[in-house]
């Protein structure tokens, strides 16, 4: 948990910014950390990071774009030098939350920088749960559960949604078995896949997700939300079809399941996590072909060490993650060499 010196700091941060942007990383947990700071302060605009794994330079463009005040950079693991330097070059202050295990001297001094994991008492909660600690809004809590739960991470605060939201919630300790079973989990895949959509179809999205007051806006299907649920269903179909593919390979290997696919889309995560739940007892490794680089997404007990090994000789490539959730790229003419790497490092 963050301390309440950091808690007051960050709020402090907020009421003083009159027109922030907080850059937030693609996914459920990114977007749900936002919308709790921008909900609470009731301005700024959101832009959600594609880039992997760094907020690289090319995005501060959007700063002055929209002549902001104040960056917050939630659930990044890594910042582009160049990035940092453009800030600091207009004397624009940065508000770093994040949950990751980052290497502290990347950071400038001038960056506040906050991350539980730091802290005497380390913890990586989900930065949702990070941001639900500072704004605590009662009536957000179904936005901070559903970030939670996205990052397979059930908090203190899920009870409370259980007793308030019962339709929607199931009686468990298990992330994912909220996540996949229930409707607050439906929710938090809308959010994943709603932002594989196009730019303005997802600033849509933003713009209705900080309105709205309760989860069942989401749920139902209007013209409002059409874009968001036509994308959920459009990408479902797709991870279910490729599920099937791959419990067609998962005998190559007792402690493994190695799957590999290519198409327009690359939902390699959504696709881990989802393998993960259906083989608890395995690594999880998923492949995505584009171009000439390999995104692979990894998921299983202390599979990030596993995966660094694999990579680690191999070069021009790239990974970085948690402990048990982990993302790396390589070369396509170095795939090989990967798999051959990993059977052999869970032998």
């Amino acid at each position: 948990m963050l301390t309440k010196k950091q808690i007051t700091e960050i709020r402090e941060h907020l009421h003083s910014a009159q027109n922030p942007l907080f850059f937030f990383d693609n996914d459920a947990d990114g977007l749900c950390s936002f919308l709790l700071l921008q909900r609470y302060i009731e301005r700024g605009k959101g832009v959600s990071i594609k880039s992997f794994p760094s907020l690289t330079q090319e995005y501060f463009r959007r700063v002055k774009e929209l002549n902001a005040d104040y960056i917050f950079i939630l659930d990044k693991p890594s910042v582009s030098k160049d990035f940092f330097n453009e800030a600091r070059q207009i004397n624009i202050p940065i508000v770093w939350i994040d949950h990751h295990a980052t290497d502290l001297k990347e950071i400038p001094d001038y960056v506040h920088y906050y991350n539980p994991f730091f802290n005497k008492l380390k913890t990586t909660e989900p930065v949702t749960d990070i941001c639900y600690q500072i704004t605590s809004k009662k009536d957000d809590l179904w936005i901070a559960v559903a970030g939670c739960i996205a990052d397979n991470f059930v908090p203190d605060f899920y009870l409370n949604f259980k007793k308030k939201y019962s339709d929607l919630s199931l009686d468990s300790k298990n992330a994912f078995d909220i996540f996949y079973k229930t409707e607050i989990g439906k929710i938090a895949r809308i959010f994943n896949f709603a932002l594989k959509d196009k730019t303005t179809n997802v600033i849509h999205m933003l713009k209705f997700l900080m309105k709205i007051k309760t989860p069942y806006e989401v749920l139902e299907e209007n013209s409002k939300n059409y874009a968001m649920h036509n994308r959920f269903n459009e990408i479902n179909k797709k991870i279910q079809k490729l599920i099937e593919k791959a419990k067609q390979v998962e005998i190559n290997h007792e402690k493994l399941l190695f799957f590999q696919y290519g198409g327009n889309l690359s939902i390699s995560s959504d696709l881990s996590n989802e393998l993960s739940y259906i083989f608890p007892e395995k690594i999880i490794v998923v492949v995505y072909i584009t171009g000439t680089k390999a995104n692979i997404s990894a998921r299983g007990i202390k599979v990030k060490n596993i995966i660094l090994n694999a990579i680690l000789d191999l070069k021009d490539s790239t990974g970085g993650g948690h402990e048990n959730a982990v993302g790396a790229k390589v070369k396509i003419e170095d795939l090989e060499i990967f798999r051959t790497n990993l059977i052999k490092l869970i032998k």
